[in-house]
Order: structure tokens, then sequence, then C-alpha cells
């Protein structure tokens, strides 16, 4: 059993919130997602991908571990519809990042730079992987960490929902224990808040929705540059 809460902001600078969270405890499903482009079309970007992750969940008894994946492929198709059927959503896409319950085990699949961290014995893990410029090329041609914070590039993602056909998901598999804390964000949240931060927070005895909304207000007192979510787990 997974107890869970989910809480968005826009943020100190935006006007409008791009980012979406979904909490379906009935199907097991736990998702964030950060949308992209201009006018409205990150927000239906993000929308529609969270959505079609969730019915495509519903409406498939398969328990396999891939489900969660394919259901991120399905997602991509239907945001790279959407763009192409409408000019004013030319370019739109989005994150990804979800966590299914699937008996002891919790599915994990991400797309993008929205996050997962794990909390367990007082430690902070991060598990999924950034598909970022920095991540993917910056860190891989050596360049120092404080260069990479500065760089130019730092903000470019190599991969996202509705951007190509060929979609990359990074899955990963856990059997959390007792009392594991489990962090969906969007880089609003992790892009201005250290883990040191994160880390503490977790670790208070407060409850999930107290320390989402910490979270949040700890990435708007950074100044809040972007639209900032978090969904918070804990299995029992």
């Amino acid at each position: 059993m997974i107890e869970a809460f989910g809480a968005s902001d826009p943020g100190c600078v935006r006007a409008n919130n791009e980012d979406y969270y979904l909490l379906e405890p009935s199907l097991g499903l736990y998702l964030v997602a950060d949308g992209m482009g201009g006018a409205q079309a990150g927000e239906h970007a993000s929308r529609l991908a969270a959505e079609t992750v969730r019915d495509i969940i519903r409406n498939n008894s398969n328990a396999a571990r891939d489900q969660l994946v394919d259901a991120f492929v399905e997602a991509n198709y239907r945001v790279m519809q959407a763009a192409e059927a409408d000019p004013h959503m030319e370019g739109m896409g989005t994150t990804l990042v979800a966590a299914l319950e699937r008996g002891e085990e919790l599915l994990i699949a991400s797309v993008g730079d929205s996050r997962v961290y794990l909390f367990e014995q007082g430690r902070l893990r991060q598990l999924t992987e950034d598909q970022t410029w920095v991540n993917e090329v910056g860190r891989r041609l050596g360049l120092e960490e404080a260069m990479l914070k500065n760089h130019p590039m730092r903000h470019v993602l190599t991969m996202a929902v509705g951007v190509s056909d060929q979609l990359r998901v990074h899955s990963y598999q856990l059997q959390p224990s007792p009392g594991v804390q489990v962090l969906l964000c969007s880089d609003g949240l992790h892009g201005v808040t250290s883990d040191q931060e994160i880390e503490k927070t977790l670790a208070s005895h407060d409850s999930l929705e107290t320390k989402c909304r910490q979270l949040i207000a700890s990435a708007r007192a950074q100044g809040g540059p972007d639209n900032i979510t978090a969904v918070l787990l804990r299995s029992s």
C-alpha cells in the first residue's frame, strides 16, 4: 500500500503553470509532467501525456513490467498527433515521470529531466537519469560542474514526449520497504533546491502534505524561476 500527496505551484516568475500531476491510487499510478511550448501548448502537452498514460493503464489489465513504457510510447504518439493537427500547438512537448504500483514492485519510467528520488534510511538518492545536454553530453566531455551550471545549453533536453518518433524511455523496478519515501518532481524543484534541503525535509516527521508544501516553499524562496511540482509517496 502507498500513501501519496501531490502539489503544484506556478512559481514566482511564470504566469501560467505548464506542470501537471496525477494521483490515481485505484490504479497505483502517480505521475508528474512538465510541459513546454508557446502559448498554452505546454499545458496541453503535459495534461494530454499524463491522461493518456492514465487511460492506457486503466484499460490494460496486463501486469507486465513494460506496460508503463508502452503507455509512454502511446502518450508520445498522441502528443505528436495533436501538435500536427493544430498549428498553435506546433513544437509542444513534455517531460514525463511516473510510478506504477504492481504488487510489491514499484515500476518507474521517465523521459526528460523530471526526476524520481528515493529517501531511505535517512539518505536521499536520485533514481532517474536526466535526459539533458548537461548530463548526456557536457559531463561526458568532462566539463566541470561549476561550468555546467552556467552553460548556455544547461536547459536543453535531449529527449521529451511529443518531439520525436524515436522515444527513449528510462525504466526501473523497485521493491520499497515500509517507510521508504519516493519523490517525483519537476525541475522547478530539483533545479533550485539542493539535495541537502530535500533530504532535510523528507527526514522530518511531518505529513506528506506538509513536506510537499515545504518543498514548494523552499523552491519559491530560491526565486521560483519555473513551475514547481512535487508528488511524494510513502510505502507502508
